[in-house]
């Protein structure tokens, strides 16, 4: 059976988006991207720094996972807890997984103090993300399922029934497709394939 238990969709963004906020000649521009990896993370926070050299500040949030389980606030040089953190902060309340917003400061020459500084960041952020459009993902695994000729319609069957996309198709005396399985349906599915003669299911990286 499927394991409704498993939280498996999650709230995500589906393009890049930008906000904008200014105060006593300061500019904050947010840039939100959808991001899955770290990696992503470095490359575009590297390539704004290239883009926007003369700012004075490039803070940012991300958090990744369908549980939202990795995460990290910079305040890249402003006062600590006055930038990195509401701009997380607006992620969070708006429920969101799978996003960086890097927050790019024109510094205007006059100090807005720490408050200030949390209403800019905030603020910003809470319009980036008010001009994304948002998408519900599903978290999922890849897999390879293989098997006799003669299992075919057995295999096909729990397809249907899932509803799996079928990619990279091998047809022969042995057999192979790959597979998204969505994280509710994994133990249903791993059950079925493996209690089906001849097949098997591998994890995919």
């Amino acid at each position: 059976m499927d394991n409704p238990q498993i939280q498996d969709s999650y709230r995500s963004i589906a393009s890049e988006s930008r906000g904008l906020f200014k105060d006593n000649g300061s500019r904050f521009i947010a840039h939100a991207y959808p991001v899955e990896t770290e990696e992503e993370v470095k490359q575009i926070v590297a390539a704004l720094k290239k883009e926007y050299y003369d700012a004075r500040h490039h803070c940012y949030a991300y958090r990744l996972g369908h549980t939202g389980e990795k995460f990290r606030a910079s305040d890249d040089g402003e006062p600590s807890g006055s930038s990195g953190r509401p701009i997380l902060g607006q992620i969070d309340s708006n429920g969101l997984s799978d996003i960086l917003i890097v927050v790019v400061r024109y510094f205007g020459g006059i100090k807005l103090g720490i408050p200030g500084l949390i209403r800019a960041y905030k603020t910003s952020s809470a319009d980036a993300i008010s001009n994304a459009q948002i998408i519900t993902k599903i978290a999922s695994r890849h897999y390879r399922v293989t098997f006799g000729y003669l299992s075919m319609n057995s295999v096909m069957k729990v397809f249907k029934d899932l509803s799996l996309e079928q990619k990279n198709q091998k047809f022969d005396m042995e057999c192979s497709i790959d597979t998204s399985v969505r994280l509710s349906h994994e133990d249903d599915f791993l059950k079925r394939i493996r209690d089906t003669e001849g097949c098997d299911a591998v994890l995919l990286e």
